[in-house]
């Protein structure tokens, strides 16, 4: 039996029909910029987060560049990023010519709050929050810190689309909230998508002015601008597969459940920990374990496909290492790093085939 870590083509087997049709209708209308499913889509995702305004963009990366842009911070300004994260959300501060600066994380593997008090100070105007692995950060800590020291909040939402802190969508808590469609988001289009989403007017008007080259309409450049588009195919395809997404969450949750209650009585293994009144996308189902790399190749030998995420912190890039390892040597991101699996979670696999992979992993530290 061969397991795979992700495989797209189960997970939209039943809605195959639909995706095919929604793609052709477009191609035969040659409908490929702008359209109806981009405005339909950026209307019911803005609706399904309870969000006044959604930006429907080219990926997760430009996403996050225009949303820090939009927020007018002077040359030079200090962010403060996760230090465990994708490269992506570094990388935007640095090419927005703002200052970097990397945070801890805790059990959660999101910001670690005593850490942040220590990060800010009075060169700090924003902070970007992800949720990572789908799993909700503390943003009633950070809410309060962005109040005391009137920062700006980012929500990187890339790997949470869906997730909820009391129940309220993730996103909508900070000042603008950024999603990747990647395809192998829990909501992801055929190729590379993504979108920002706001409660304040001002900020959508100059995202959109950013995102289509300065300016609102054809020929009309006010701004320095870019060109960052979700395609109108793409947004079609979102739009049958959010129909999906929260019977996807749901089931992913009992499958994050089955892993929890056959795996937690391993004292080699740890769980992330979760916030108290959030709901996890459970994008992905990371475990650490000093055993880490023999339980990834036995795993392999018996057909279980697993993944590393991340396999270092990003202070250790080499882009970043220079700058930045010398006071995030200590950091927990770093330690998790050479500790955390990736385990199979999502729609292409059944119940019986994530209580084998227990079985096998139970088997392997003779539990």
């Amino acid at each position: 039996m061969i397991l795979k870590f992700l495989d797209l083509n189960k997970q939209t087997k039943n809605i195959k029909k639909k995706i095919i049709n929604s793609i052709k209708k477009n191609i035969d209308s040659s409908s490929f910029i702008g359209g109806k499913d981009l405005d339909k889509f950026e209307e019911e995702f803005k609706i399904y987060l309870k969000v006044n305004f959604c930006l429907g963009v080219a990926n997760g990366t430009d996403a996050l560049e225009i949303a820090i842009k939009a927020l007018g911070l002077k040359k030079k300004s200090e962010i403060i990023v996760p230090s465990n994260s994708w490269i992506s959300t570094a990388e935007a501060v640095i090419n927005n010519n703002c200052k970097l600066k990397f945070v801890d994380v805790d059990d959660t593997h999101n910001i670690c709050i005593n850490d942040l008090k220590k990060k800010i100070s009075k060169k700090t105007e924003a902070i970007i929050v992800v949720h990572l692995y789908g799993n909700p950060a503390n943003m009633k800590e950070i809410l309060k810190l962005k109040k005391k020291y009137n920062l700006k909040i980012i929500e990187d939402c890339a790997q949470a689309h869906g997730a909820e802190i009391n129940m309220k969508k993730i996103s909508t808590f900070g000042d603008i909230g950024t999603f990747s469609f990647f395809p192998s988001k829990n909501l992801g289009c055929y190729g590379d998508g993504g979108c920002i989403v706001t409660n304040n007017k001002k900020y959508y008007n100059l995202m959109k002015k950013i995102a289509n080259h300065g300016g609102l309409k054809k020929n009309s450049h006010l701004i320095q601008g870019r060109n960052s588009r979700l395609d109108n195919i793409q947004a079609g395809i979102l739009r049958i597969k959010l129909k999906e997404l929260d019977k996807w969450i749901k089931y992913r949750k009992y499958q994050a459940q089955i892993y929890y209650d056959c795996l937690s009585n391993i004292d080699q293994i740890s769980f992330v920990k979760k916030m108290k009144n959030t709901e996890s996308s459970n994008h992905l189902m990371v475990i650490r374990t000093p055993s880490r790399d023999k339980l990834r190749s036995y795993l392999k030998r018996n057909g279980i496909y697993t993944g590393i995420h991340y396999p270092y912190a990003l202070p250790q890039a080499k882009v970043f290492k220079n700058k930045h390892l010398s006071y995030c040597k200590n950091m927990n991101s770093i330690k998790f790093s050479k500790q955390i699996i990736s385990l199979p979670i999502g729609e292409h696999l059944n119940i019986s085939q994530i209580k084998h992979i227990c079985y096998k992993i139970k088997k392997f530290f003779n539990a």
